[in-house]
């Protein structure tokens, strides 16, 4: 009796056949399957796993649960880039107007943070005027015309992803390899991109905790992406630190700006050198990762990336008037906290300083919670930063009400000052998994 063989034959650890799959995911999608026989389902494949063939078809089959993003009228290749999340990821804005600037079309449709991890989205909706709903038509038409757009998620991408995502985390079944791999690379095939770049993440600040976990994660998205037709390479980075310097979204469209001026952090810039090299590599614009990382930065140094995302904010409707002439963040409070030891940055605990940020108003504890775009962290010193006494170690960027002493004291606490240096200084990008 359907769907109870469906659910019988992966619990006793059986291959399911891409007709199972399609059937199960489109009946759960129109509701003929009950929530508490897609949780049975869920727990079988936690329990029992999925091979790659089994994953790509679950994946085939929640992208085409809802709409496909048809990308065909505009010339050349797509290329399309993803992060599993992490504290001060300012990637995308910085890299997406560089490989816009070399050729790539970057047509994107990007998430609202919840949680420690900021959202693409709520960073730019800080920049005032910009517009991040677009209708089909002038998405295409902005991507034809400049090479780069960027609006908000639709509800109807991957329909049954939301669904099953909603379910897994109310039934204990998130952290499956399968079901993750398969919920990231619907959407991103369902969003119409000729070929794809993940940014997998892992670390204190990040959802994967260990480097051994990430690369599994990598390889199976990698090996979908390539069953599925679409060319996919990933980026193992690691979030045992904050990637760049500010935390908070309009703090990181400043730091955007800064680094598409040339003045990026080291850490932050090694992700956007690597991402973006891979991006070109794919989008036919650099014939191998040397090629790739020296356009991207030719294109910092130029301005051409800065131009870009300029000409990006001014098609959404942003104001630009202030870029390269003053920071884009106002807070109503700023207090700035100065070193008090000498030595070495050694730890900086991520993961705690975005949830400090998040408790600032920065971001999302629930899906319906409000965010201050000016309000968060912008960090003076990275991981391995040799520091002295008196000098500024970070800003707060705080509400009126806010108590900024107290703020301080929790953000101090997590940042770790030795007197030596650490015996062993861990790479940001780990491995490139093709």
């Amino acid at each position: 009796m359907w769907p109870v063989e469906c659910i019988e034959h992966k619990r006793d650890g059986n291959i399911l056949t891409k007709i199972e799959i399609d059937r199960f995911i489109q009946d759960y999608t129109n509701g003929t399957i009950a929530d508490y026989q897609a949780a049975a389902w869920l727990m079988a494949v936690f329990l029992r796993g999925m091979n790659a063939r089994e994953t790509t078809d679950l994946t085939m089959a929640m992208a085409h649960s809802g709409d496909l993003v048809d990308l065909s009228s505009i010339p050349g290749i797509k290329v399309d880039k993803h992060s599993t999340g992490g504290i001060a990821d300012t990637t995308t804005l910085i890299v997406a107007p560089l490989v816009a600037a070399a050729g790539v079309p970057v047509a994107k449709m990007s998430g609202r943070g919840l949680g420690f991890t900021g959202g693409t989205v709520d960073k730019l909706e800080s920049i005032p005027g910009f517009h991040i709903e677009l209708s089909e038509q002038q998405f295409l038409r902005q991507v034809r015309s400049i090479g780069i757009a960027v609006i908000g998620q639709s509800a109807e991408i991957a329909a049954a992803d939301k669904l099953l995502y909603a379910l897994r985390d109310a039934t204990g079944t998130v952290e499956s390899m399968p079901l993750i791999a398969s919920s990231i690379m619907s959407k991103k095939i369902a969003a119409g991109a000729d070929a794809i770049v993940l940014d997998v993440k892992y670390g204190d600040g990040a959802f994967m905790k260990t480097k051994e976990n990430a690369r599994r994660l990598a390889h199976t998205m990698v090996e979908i992406g390539t069953l599925a037709g679409r060319p996919t390479r990933a980026v193992v980075t690691s979030m045992e630190a904050p990637l760049g310097t500010a935390i908070g979204n309009s703090l990181e469209i400043d730091e955007a700006v800064e680094a598409l001026a040339g003045k990026g952090g080291r850490r932050l810039m090694e992700v956007v050198s690597a991402i973006g090299a891979q991006m070109l590599i794919v989008g036919g614009k650099a014939a191998d990762e040397a090629e790739g990382r020296k356009k991207i930065e030719e294109l910092v140094r130029s301005g051409r990336g800065l131009a870009k995302f300029a000409e990006f904010v001014k098609a959404q409707g942003g104001s630009t008037a202030w870029i390269g002439k003053r920071p884009l963040t106002k807070a109503s409070q700023v207090f700035t906290a100065v070193c008090t030891d000498v030595g070495c940055i050694t730890e900086i605990h991520g993961r705690a300083l975005g949830d400090i940020a998040m408790s600032m108003g920065a971001g999302r504890a629930r899906k319906e919670d409000a965010i201050d775009p000016m309000v968060g962290i912008r960090l003076f010193k990275e991981l391995y930063d040799e520091v002295r006494p008196g000098e500024p170690l970070f800003t707060i960027y705080g509400k009126a009400d806010a108590d900024m002493t107290a703020i301080a004291q929790k953000i101090a606490g997590h940042i770790i000052v030795t007197p030596s240096q650490a015996a062993q200084m861990e790479p940001v990008v780990s491995e490139m998994i093709f």
